[in-house]
């Protein structure tokens, strides 16, 4: 029985570490058991101290952890270097980053891997350490490249806050605010801030191979990166020279603007508009400052072009030189069509007030009634009486016209004649620009205008015999006077109104027929009229001839 109770004890629990020498023994299976038993105990014994000094590890470096961090975030709150480090990293006066809660999440979990890498090695834990151990063996290579990467961002700082200092010495924005055509305008940016952050970045461009360099990465994978930081590096001086040459086109343009600009507004230039007739001023738009934007375009785009030269990226230059090269060559097309267009602007006027001024004199004004449309006739006497050399003011629009009053005749004549100068301006501008397309435009233009206006001028001729015939027959006092005079007037407008549109040049076909159609009804209805009213008489004759023949 008991022999059977040890067998299954056995069987259960397997056969003991010290099996072989029990089974030298005699194989007792009772002393095999308490010999297991017996190891167990004293293995679980043994192990009972790694077990707490592991557990005393972790305590201990839990405590320690927070103590450090909060000791590490209360030093930090009490001071403003945490806060002066981020506001000069994000370049920015005052900033909301918790630095204090960062540094301080940071120092605790570092003292609590450390911690726990100590307890697994107690332990005799060797797998549990491999990648804790691996991040702490790479520890130096990413203090290294912290260290490094604090030195850029240490010496980048420093650069910017000399370039800023340095250049605010010579107080260059204020130069430059002050060569503006206005007291108190700005520069659209800060040179100093601007230089200094330029300065700041390719610094830290500048280091940015040696920081991936000092860390864990294979090389493998760094290489594109350092291969375009040395093809930006190496491409720096491009830019860099197209900046320079740039830049200093900006402000020779800038201050060369400035000058013309005050120097045209105290000749008195922005009145001259006045004196010549011209449109009023729109806004802030006078010529003072259009003649400097345009020194400053001029100035601008050959350096531009420069700069773009420097660059020596002919994907981009490339078409951005032709296209500039275009506009330089069409500017001055450009200002001689302008000056063309002022020109006979300032030609037309003057005409067209000695026009107006000479038809006035004349008594042109009546020419309404000599129309017979005096319902048209104007009631305001004329502007002026006398010839004068010198063009009517022109009426601007804040000085509008009375509503509903008719221009005089001659005032129309005028207007009529400034028109017909500003067309010829602009056919000759057209052909100064070289765009064959709007000379031909303008051209048509003026060859539908002098049509329109030759059958005007026909028109009016033709109303004036209308009405002078109609005078003429309504003036004999017959019975049948005022019908034949009606009917002599409508026959001559209907005749000079054919003449008036064919010489329009509208539908000349159209009009031929009409015309001709309507005559030819009329010598219809004429000889219908006479043949009815008179086939009595005719009856007569023709009996009385027949009668004669039958006599003989």
């Amino acid at each position: 029985m008991n022999i059977l109770w040890l067998e299954a004890l056995s069987s259960c629990f397997g056969p003991s570490p010290g099996g072989t020498l029990l089974a030298q023994a005699g194989g007792n299976p009772l002393i095999e058991t308490s010999e297991l038993l017996t190891q167990s105990v004293r293995d679980f014994t043994a192990f009972i101290p790694s077990l707490l000094g592991a557990f005393a590890i972790l305590v201990i470096g839990w405590i320690i952890a927070t103590v450090v961090a909060s000791v590490v975030k209360s030093i930090l709150n009490h001071t403003d270097i945490d806060n002066k480090i981020a506001s000069w990293v994000t370049g920015q006066p005052s900033t909301d980053i918790p630095i204090e809660k960062w540094v301080a999440t940071v120092v605790y979990w570092l003292i609590l891997l450390s911690t726990i890498t100590l307890a697994a090695n107690n332990l005799g834990i060797s797998g549990f350490g491999g990648p804790l151990g691996d991040i702490f063996g790479a520890l130096p290579e990413i203090i290294g490249a912290a260290v490094l990467a604090g030195l850029a961002w240490l010496v980048a700082c420093i650069a910017k806050v000399l370039i800023v200092k340095v250049l605010g010495g010579f107080n260059l924005d204020d130069k430059l605010a002050a060569s503006g055509e206005e007291t108190g305008e700005s520069s659209p940016f800060l040179v100093n801030e601007t230089l200094g952050e330029i300065v700041y970045w390719l610094v830290l461009l500048f280091f940015l191979p040696l920081i991936l360099g000092a860390l864990p990465i294979p090389s493998s994978a760094l290489t594109p990166v350092t291969g375009m930081v040395e093809q930006l590096l190496e491409f720096l001086p491009n830019i860099f020279g197209a900046v320079i040459i740039g830049f200093v086109g900006w402000l020779i343009a800038r201050v060369v603007k400035g000058i013309v600009t005050n120097l045209l507004h105290s000749m008195g230039v922005d009145s001259l508009d006045d004196r010549l007739g011209l449109p009023a001023n729109v806004g802030d738009f006078q010529l003072s400052k259009i003649a400097g934007m345009l020194v400053y375009v001029l100035i601008l785009v050959p350096f531009i072009i420069s700069a773009l030269n420097a660059l020596k990226v002919e994907a981009i230059s490339g078409p951005a030189i032709g296209m500039l090269e275009e506009t330089m060559d069409f500017l001055p097309r450009l200002f001689a069509a302008t000056v063309i267009m002022i020109v006979f602007y300032v030609i037309g006027r003057f005409i067209s007030g000695i026009v107006s001024s000479f038809l006035a004199s004349l008594g042109f004004d009546n020419l309404f009634g000599w129309l017979g449309l005096s319902g048209l006739q104007t009631t305001a006497p004329s502007t002026t009486t006398e010839t004068s050399d010198t063009p009517e003011p022109y009426v601007r629009e804040s000085e509008p016209s009375p509503v509903g009053q008719i221009q005089s005749p001659s005032a129309i004549a005028g207007t009529a004649i400034l028109v017909g100068t500003l067309l010829v301006g602009a056919g000759a501008a057209t052909q100064s620009l070289e765009l064959p397309a709007l000379t031909q435009m303008v051209n048509n233009v003026l060859g539908i205008s002098l049509q329109v206006l030759s059958g005007v001028l026909v028109f009016a001729v033709g109303l004036f015999f209308a009405n002078l015939a109609f005078k003429l027959i309504a003036s004999t006092g017959t019975a049948q006077s005022n019908t034949l005079a009606q009917a002599a007037r409508v026959s001559i407008l209907i005749f000079v109104g054919a003449m008036a549109l064919r010489q329009m040049g509208v539908a000349t076909d159209i009009v031929n027929l009409a015309f001709g159609l309507l005559l030819g009804a009329i010598a219809v209805a004429i000889a219908i009229a006479f043949g009815l009213g008179g086939r009595d008489i005719a009856n007569e004759e023709i009996r009385g001839f027949l009668d004669s023949f039958k006599s003989r």
